[in-house]
């Protein structure tokens, strides 16, 4: 089947309403360590602790207040009246929004982490399914020797799984808070305090920052996530440079009833692996956002703010998206072994150059002159003249060397296949 993005989870998190949930939750943590230090009344913190965020409210005071986090301090205290007092006690604004943001970063990295897991389950999947089709590797695009589809799947495996351990070192670079005040001195907010909220959010205090945390961890999680999606590509990549007509060896899922062209009723396009292709544009710009966002005047300015209330839903979401159609192309891959052979055996040979030069250098032909024997002879197979192993056999030079049987045995597939194991064991497939 082709596949719908149907994940409305990456939207939650970064949706308004759980950008005012994560605000409330950051500001009761700050009031429960702000209890714990005795400042606040235990009465009061009971209070608090039912804390509710009205959004019309919110809404209508940030229409006469152009102020995000003034509009949402007062709708919360307003709302408890003489214990609200206490809330946002110590705080600046980019406290709030900077923790929050961190929050709202390990919720979306777990989502991305569980579509790389499922990824690496499909490609691992199809790469033990078909660890000894046989195929023709290409190099430059070029006809180079002979490998396995399983091969190819189990490199987008390692591949995959980098990601993931990326993922996780970048997520943990923002797994940091700041509740320090106006210019980050704990001037209003003992550092024990701040500890001691953040510890309740399962974030840790950044170790100095100004009134904002510093961007390059910003930077890196976008990065990161531009890297995912380059690999993305290059895999998407291949799908679509095997789905060929000249080619046919792999094609995307085509669904019963899906049609490709308006104006062409033969087209079986794969716009699914050309449409993660086009988003992983996206991701490398955000990333360069993302950097240019590090550098801020002095212990803050603005800049960066409307920026990252872009880049960092759209990027999350546009790679979760990519994530999840990319998986299903991979799940329901239309593979084509008959054609992988057809295209092995196009050449007439040519693939078994190398190893026949090596047997003709082991067997005591100077390198230099084995190569232009070998070379001369694939020049005739491209002329469209016969194949390798009759030109070869045919040659004094290769014959004084090799008997017929020793020839034979150069143009056997199943030499080029025997290490083919190896990429499997390391990666743990089987």
């Amino acid at each position: 089947m082709i596949p719908r993005y149907t994940r409305p989870e990456m939207g939650r998190v970064w949706s308004e309403e759980r950008k005012l949930e994560l605000w409330l939750k950051v500001e009761i943590a700050a009031c429960e360590a702000w209890t714990d230090a005795g400042v606040i009344p235990a009465e009061d913190m009971v209070v608090i602790r039912g804390a509710t965020v009205d959004s019309d409210r919110w809404a209508d005071l940030m229409a006469e207040t152009h102020h995000d986090m003034i509009s949402f301090t007062r709708t919360v205290a307003e709302r408890l009246g003489p214990p609200g007092r206490w809330i946002h006690l110590g705080l600046t604004s980019s406290d709030v929004l900077d923790t929050a943001l961190s929050l709202q970063v390990q919720d979306a990295a777990d989502l991305l982490a569980g579509g790389l897991d499922k990824l690496d389950e499909a490609l691992s999947e199809q790469a033990v399914r078909h660890k000894l089709t046989p195929m023709i590797g290409r190099t430059h695009g070029i006809h180079a020797e002979p490998t396995t589809f399983g091969h190819k799947l189990a490199v987008y495996v390692g591949q995959v799984r980098r990601a993931r351990e990326r993922l996780e070192h970048a997520r943990d670079e923002l797994r940091v808070g700041k509740l320090s005040g106006a210019v980050g001195t704990h001037a209003n907010l003992p550092a024990e305090v701040e500890e001691n909220a953040l510890g309740r959010l399962g974030l840790r205090a950044a170790e100095a920052a100004t009134q904002i945390l510093q961007r390059d961890r910003h930077a890196q999680f976008l990065s990161t996530l531009a890297v995912v999606g380059a690999s993305l590509e290059q895999q998407a990549t291949e799908i679509r440079a095997l789905q060929r007509t000249e080619v046919g060896e792999a094609l995307e899922p085509f669904a019963e009833g899906q049609q490709g062209s308006s104006a062409m009723p033969h087209k079986r396009n794969p716009e699914l692996c050309e449409r993660v292709c086009g988003l992983a544009r996206l991701l490398r710009g955000y990333a360069v956002t993302a950097m240019e966002n590090v550098a801020l005047w002095h212990e803050r300015d603005i800049s960066h703010s409307s920026a990252e209330r872009v880049i960092f839903p759209d990027a999350c979401i546009s790679l979760d998206y990519m994530l999840d159609i990319f998986t299903n192309v991979i799940a329901d891959l239309d593979v084509r072994p008959e054609a992988m052979e057809r295209n092995l055996n196009l050449t007439r040979g040519l693939v078994y150059s190398g190893r026949v030069l090596l047997a003709l250098v082991e067997a005591g032909m100077d390198r230099q002159e084995a190569y232009a024997v070998v070379q001369g002879a694939a020049k005739q197979v491209w002329a469209g003249k016969g194949d390798l192993k009759s030109h070869l056999a045919a040659h004094p030079d290769v014959t004084a060397v090799l008997s017929a049987e020793d020839l034979d045995a150069l143009f056997d597939l199943s030499y080029h296949l025997r290490g083919i194991e190896v990429a499997f064991a390391r990666l743990g497939l089987s």
